[in-house]
């Protein structure tokens, strides 16, 4: 289980990466995101999604509950607390991978945003050209075009506004996510410490029983 969502993290995380970078890969991507949005693709992706939220919540509570099991000496045992630990690496990466899912589709949103606003662009562009070299031969003609890019500009205003509020929530996305990346590496190293004490409890056990 920790195997694949190390492999559905470290997936996302490229896919982000192929979105930050502007390559003939990203084109590649955003086409087939494109392609899975369409029909009733979302909502096999919502069901998914779900469905390992609701997974995190239980692996999340059988962690809580293990930890506040006890033996008779009101301690938790060495197996429980290696169990809570993965309990609680595995709850880690589900969420770590869920918010990862959500940040590749605000990127997909706001790329195409960003295609719209420089094809609104070339055609105010193309607008003033026209106005400029008077091609329109009527000033009925003209009017209408100076309304429309008039339209177009508060129409970039606003997009522009707006991805830059979009920008600092990815940028406070980000810093999330490599806060989440760190606590996941720490619950790898306790894991780790826990797996090394039981083993060293298991050989002084067998010791004993030896002696």
């Amino acid at each position: 289980m920790i195997q694949i969502l190390f492999t559905l993290i470290f997936t996302e995380m490229a896919l982000i990466l192929i979105f930050v970078f502007k390559t003939p890969l990203r084109k590649v991507v955003i086409m087939g995101l494109d392609r899975v949005k369409r029909g009733q693709a979302p909502l096999v992706v919502k069901a998914v999604g779900s469905t390992i939220f609701v997974v995190m919540l239980s692996t999340l509570y059988s962690a809580i509950k293990i930890r506040k099991s006890s033996n008779e000496d009101g301690e938790v045992s060495p197996t429980d607390q290696i169990l809570a630990a993965r309990h609680l690496l595995e709850a880690s990466l589900m969420g770590f991978s869920l918010f990862l899912a959500l940040m590749i589709d605000r990127l997909h949103h706001y790329i195409r945003e960003l295609r719209i606003r420089r094809k609104n662009m070339e055609a105010i562009k193309k607008q003033n050209r026209i106005i400029e070299t008077g091609q329109n031969g009527s000033q009925n003609e003209v009017k209408a075009l100076e309304g429309e890019v008039t339209t177009l500009k508060e129409k970039i205003t606003y997009l522009k506004s707006e991805l830059d509020e979009k920008t600092k929530e990815a940028n406070n996305a980000e810093a999330d996510a490599m806060a989440l990346k760190k606590q996941s590496e720490g619950f790898l190293l306790e894991y780790d410490r826990l797996l090394e004490d039981n083993q060293n409890l298991r050989a002084q056990l067998q010791s004993d029983r030896r002696l």
